[in-house]
């Protein structure tokens, strides 16, 4: 399935300047493109919300060939509960360890062997490791999984990605070797989503859509939203499939012809996102309500 491509993983985000900071600052990602939009998405991107919300787009260079992270900021919704649905991100970058040694308010718990963790405002878990890649940096997403076997059939069968490596703990699967992986981890338990959930997003070509919502289907699966056009204001439309796995983890493909066009890197998107910023006074009501 050379044609499918990891794109990004969702996160909802409670405080947009600590967010900032944390991706921006600190792991060093680019901010590519920031939308904001006055009601809820009919997929559910923003979670089940359906006020005012913005979307942050951010990587270490272009969607057409990065992994990226999508922040998504709910107004008015200062935190998410956590579960153990998600068990963090693996970056390679020496540059990003650096700055966060360099920075008095963050924490880097050093694991030995040039593997650093650190946790961003809202708790999720990233893992930085000492090396730097020529391509993209971001190795892989962890998600936590209650039946090691069960899931790899998912995802390798079903969802035909490659297994890379597999063992009585973990499996390494992706649709392309030099593409960001998935590792699936067992943790002999139930998953707990909370309200923190996320959810991850490849994209195809446009046709498969129908056939993998398909596929899901006649094995019994869940599909969360059927094949749906979404729109971005002044941008281009997409469709998308949301499907879920057998713990419950959100999973989205994503028209890949038209995702092209609508993930090219807005040049004004830093300043958006902080227009956006200084436009909201959501920490102010924060405060205020804290006060009384």
């Amino acid at each position: 399935m050379s044609s499918r491509r990891a794109l990004h993983f969702v996160f909802k985000i409670g405080n947009r300047r600590a967010n900032t900071k944390f991706y921006r600052d600190l792991l060093g990602l680019k901010v590519l493109r920031h939308e904001e939009f006055e009601e809820g998405c009919k997929a559910s991107c923003n979670g089940p919300y359906d006020g005012k919300w913005s979307k942050t787009m951010a990587g270490y260079g272009p969607e057409d060939d990065h992994f990226v992270v999508e922040l998504t900021y709910n107004y008015g919704i200062k935190e998410y509960k956590l579960g153990n649905d998600f068990q963090g991100v693996t970056v390679s970058s020496s540059e990003a360890i650096k700055r966060f040694k360099n920075d008095n308010s963050s924490v880097l718990q050093d694991l030995g062997n040039g593997k650093y963790k650190t946790q961003s405002p809202d708790g999720y878990i990233f893992y930085l490791v000492e090396k730097d890649k020529q391509q993209d940096p971001v190795e892989k997403v962890s998600l936590g999984v209650s039946d090691l076997s069960k899931s790899v059939k998912y995802w390798h069968e079903l969802l035909g990605m490659k297994l890379y490596e597999q063992n009585s703990n973990t499996a390494l699967l992706g649709y392309g070797d030099e593409q960001c992986k998935l590792e699936l981890v067992s943790l002999a338990q139930s998953v707990d989503h909370a309200t923190a959930f996320g959810r991850i997003a490849f994209s195809c070509p446009r046709d498969q859509l129908p056939e993998i919502e398909a596929k899901v289907k006649e094995a019994g699966h869940t599909i969360i939203t059927p094949l749906v056009r979404l729109d971005t204001p002044g941008k281009a439309a997409v469709e998308v499939v949301i499907l879920a796995d057998v713990d419950g983890h959100e999973i989205c493909f994503v028209g890949d012809e038209a995702f092209r066009e609508l993930s090219q890197i807005d040049p004004k998107a830093k300043d958006l996102l902080d227009e956006a910023m200084e436009q909201d006074k959501s920490d102010e009501w924060f405060a205020k309500k804290k006060k009384k």
